[in-house]
């Protein structure tokens, strides 16, 4: 894989010589992940006992994104909680260097994606062996070993703002998409996508089914709206015109959505007194929710809109009779937002 380069991962440069100072915040730098724990990395290295709460306002982000940083990001750091607070063992402050903070929070971002990210990596860079008791397991990433010049060449696009002509291999054959403008090299599940503009439309290419990328010399001006809509979407699926929705949660599957976001942007809007739960969510298409619903039957339901439970039983009664649903001909509807 290319070398990773800053400005696709939203992470600041730093100055050379200076070490254990805060970055200067630029716009929209809250709600990049390699920003975010970069500065983490250095409260605690500098010997800051960090509280979620403050964190979490301080990055304009939930503290449910603070603790999944603390717990599963940086899982690796000897890390302790004293009344709520988190710090650094006292034995590990000042170990890294501000280089270093800035490598690992980078790679800490999409950790698993890079091959040279390993258990061994942070020990090296504390010094010392670090006797870590979790087993994190996450998804099984897409090997894009004969898709590096690919990679890379959309790399370069999307840091040069250059236009692209993509030739992709879609339902059997190969397809061109021209004048493409690539915004930004995502990893949703494990799958690695290209969001970018194409005929007006946020569209996300599978990076796996690019055959060839012509980067031409015309470059293109970026859409803040376009790029605001990218980095709040949790998923793949992009649409002018989002979708509230309401499930319905029973309680003995309450605590899994308690205990976690199990679907974009989750919100629960209310509890019952045997536990139910009433979730909301914000998608773009219907296919982040029917999925998960499949999943969770009989547990979950869609409460509204209507037509999407309805659709989903039509799916249900069509598998169950081994014939194609009439209301899945809008599949083909669908891959005109997901490349």
């Amino acid at each position: 894989m290319a070398e990773m380069n800053n400005n696709i991962w939203g992470l600041s440069e730093a100055t050379p010589g200076v070490q254990q100072e805060q970055l200067p915040m630029a716009q929209g730098q809250h709600d990049t992940i390699a920003y975010r724990l970069s500065q983490i990395l250095i409260k605690l290295n500098q010997g800051d006992h960090l509280d979620p709460a403050e964190l979490a306002e301080e990055f304009g982000t939930h503290v449910r994104t603070i603790q999944r940083d603390l717990k599963v990001r940086l899982v690796y750091l000897p890390l302790l909680k004293t009344r709520g607070r988190y710090h650094l063992e006292a034995a590990y402050l000042g170990k890294l260097k501000f280089s270093d903070i800035e490598r690992f929070a980078a790679l800490a971002g999409v950790r698993g994606l890079f091959p040279s990210m390993d258990r061994d990596f942070l020990k090296d860079l504390l010094g010392q062996p670090v006797q870590a008791p979790w087993l994190v397991r996450g998804h099984h990433y897409e090997d894009l070993s004969t898709h590096v010049g690919v990679f890379s060449q959309l790399e370069k696009a999307v840091i040069q703002n250059r236009v692209l002509h993509l030739d992709l291999f879609k339902d059997g054959q190969t397809k061109t998409y021209l004048d493409v403008q690539p915004y930004r090299l995502l990893n949703t599940k494990g799958i690695w996508y290209l969001a970018a503009v194409h005929d007006g439309r946020i569209k996300t290419f599978g990076v796996g089914k690019i055959r060839s990328v012509q980067v031409q010399a015309q470059d293109f001006s970026r859409d803040a709206s376009v790029e605001a809509a990218i980095q709040t979407e949790e998923g793949i699926w992009h649409s002018p015109q989002p979708q509230k929705v309401l499930l319905a949660v029973a309680p003995a599957a309450a605590e899994y959505f308690k205990r976690r976001q199990l679907i974009p942007h989750q919100k629960i809007v209310s509890e019952a007194a045997d536990g139910a739960l009433t979730v909301e969510t914000i998608v773009g298409h219907a296919n982040q929710i029917l999925p998960i619903v499949r999943y969770w039957i009989p547990s979950v339901r869609i409460l509204s809109p209507e037509d999407w439970q309805e659709q989903l039983l039509d799916q249900l009664s069509s598998y169950s009779n081994g014939s194609a649903s009439g209301r899945d001909a809008d599949f083909a509807e669908q891959r005109k937002a997901r490349t």
